[in-house]
């Protein structure tokens, strides 16, 4: 049998102790770890030491040194990139706050589009009902100075961001006006600009017209407002146009369909991955509809569009006039983190009520009608300056602009020679502009208004549609 000293025995007593606590500290990190783990399973992927290496690297040791908020962004946007999904994506910051207002009734600023033209920046437009409007600002005026900084050298962007501001400030902008000699002064307080998705107007024979440009967060109810009141005015067919409408929310859309859509029957089907969800919106309406209904559609159509295309195609006997639908059969959801960034993430597809699939197909029409070439053409951006001797496509789009509105006749596609001068100083003529034979933004713009005018009288697909409601009507 063996004997210990008391002093041994104190002193194993503290060993067992210290061996306890230790224990206790090791399963407390253990069990701290497993929590992380859990709650970040990233952090269980052997990849994702590459990528704490890197960031621990760039801190300790770049040379510029670094700021830890960047490189994490940074690392959200490329890992959503790396998915080569063009409609999942991670917008930083501000970014993300502009894509969720982007989907609200008004936004806070002045209320004015504004365009690039030779150096310059004209508004384009002032919104009705905003501060712009209420101030005086008008179409066609030059801003020269916002708060006393020179607008001239500044990127349209900059000049945004010097515009905008917060609500109830007021921003001082210096005008050129056109046909007055002095510059004009004018203080625009900063408010709430409405934005409206909806517009419509009673058209012959009682065909009552709908344009949708998107899907936003009160765009059923301006629906609503629009069809009633169509509807109160005697309306005998309606004209839904959806034209280059490219989607935006669904629940909108859902109760848009809903009025069109008999009682309980599917409008759309959200499955999503593995089938694990799937949601099936049915149709809310109380009143069976009942006149003749026309909808535009065209490649440009895309996603909520193309959901209300399909349940009306399907389910209220609707014609569906124009092309053939962009095809967009995925769903996104966005969630906004507490920093204004948003994760928008591709995490299901849709099927029609009668079960189609259209993702990369798009939705046919019932009555092909194709849009005329020249609506097609490509924008021509800001800075240009186009003379004899040049040649591209930029060339090539004026070109087919001067042929489109019979200045031009046909000529060597793509070179800007005398014969495309010549044009060009006629029809600058013809807008009272410096007849130069250079083709500048100014003169572009111009291009752009008259063929517009012309496709809005010519407009084949909405003139068969009309064609069609006074017909049924």
């Amino acid at each position: 049998m063996s004997m210990f000293s008391e002093s041994a025995v104190k002193q194993r007593k503290g060993v067992k102790v210290g061996l306890i606590i230790a224990a206790a500290c090791v399963i407390g990190f253990a069990g701290g770890r497993y929590s992380m783990l859990l709650q970040y399973p990233m952090m269980q992927d052997s990849a994702f030491r590459n990528l704490a290496f890197t960031y621990d690297e760039i801190m300790a040791n770049y040379l510029n040194g670094a700021d830890s908020k960047d490189l994490v962004d940074g690392a959200a946007v490329g890992m959503v990139a790396s998915l080569e999904d063009p409609y999942s994506v991670y917008l930083v910051g501000d970014s993300g706050e502009k894509y969720v207002q982007s989907y609200s009734d008004h936004i806070v600023g002045i209320g004015v589009e504004i365009r690039e033209q030779d150096g310059e920046f004209i508004i384009e437009e002032t919104i009705k009902g905003a501060p712009s409007e209420k101030a005086g600002l008008k179409s066609g005026d030059a801003i020269l100075e916002v708060d006393g900084k020179a607008a001239e050298g500044l990127s349209l962007a900059d000049l945004k961001k010097l515009v905008q501001g917060e609500e109830g400030t007021t921003v001082k902008l210096a005008i050129r006006r056109e046909q007055q000699a002095e510059q004009l002064e004018i203080s625009v307080k900063r408010g709430a600009v409405p934005i409206h998705t909806v517009t419509y107007a009673m058209k012959d024979n009682l065909v009552g017209e709908i344009i949708i440009s998107r899907f936003a967060e009160k765009t059923d109810e301006e629906f609503n407002e629009a069809l009633d009141s169509l509807l109160k005015q005697g309306m005998k067919s309606l004209l839904l146009d959806l034209r280059s409408n490219p989607g935006g929310l669904l629940d909108p859309t859902i109760e848009i369909a809903s009025r069109f859509v008999p009682e309980d029957e599917v409008i759309v089907q959200v499955v999503y991955k593995g089938d694990k969800r799937v949601i099936t919106h049915k149709s809310e309406g109380k009143k069976p509809w009942t006149l003749p209904l026309a909808v535009l559609v065209d490649k440009h159509s895309a996603s909520s569009s193309e959901v209300l295309t399909a349940a009306l195609k399907a389910s209220a006997h609707a014609e569906i006039i124009g092309e053939r639908t962009f095809g967009k059969g995925i769903v996104q959801n966005f969630r906004q983190l507490s920093d204004g960034s948003v994760l928008k993430l591709t995490e299901a597809q849709w099927r029609s009520s009668d079960g189609q699939w259209i993702h990369k197909k798009g939705i046919d029409p019932t009555v092909l009608v194709e849009a005329p070439a020249y609506s097609q053409l490509p924008m021509l951006s800001a800075g240009l300056k186009l003379e004899q001797g040049d040649y591209g496509e930029k060339v090539d789009t004026v070109q087919q602009m001067l042929q489109t509105l019979a200045y031009l006749k046909l000529t060597e596609r793509g070179v800007y020679d005398a014969a495309t001068v010549e044009a060009v100083k006629a029809f600058q003529r013809a807008e009272s502009l410096p007849a130069t034979g250079i083709t500048n933004d100014r003169t572009a713009y111009k291009l752009t208004v008259r063929l517009s005018e012309k496709y809005h009288a010519e407009d084949p697909q909405r003139n068969k549609a009309l064609e069609l409601l006074a017909r049924s009507g």
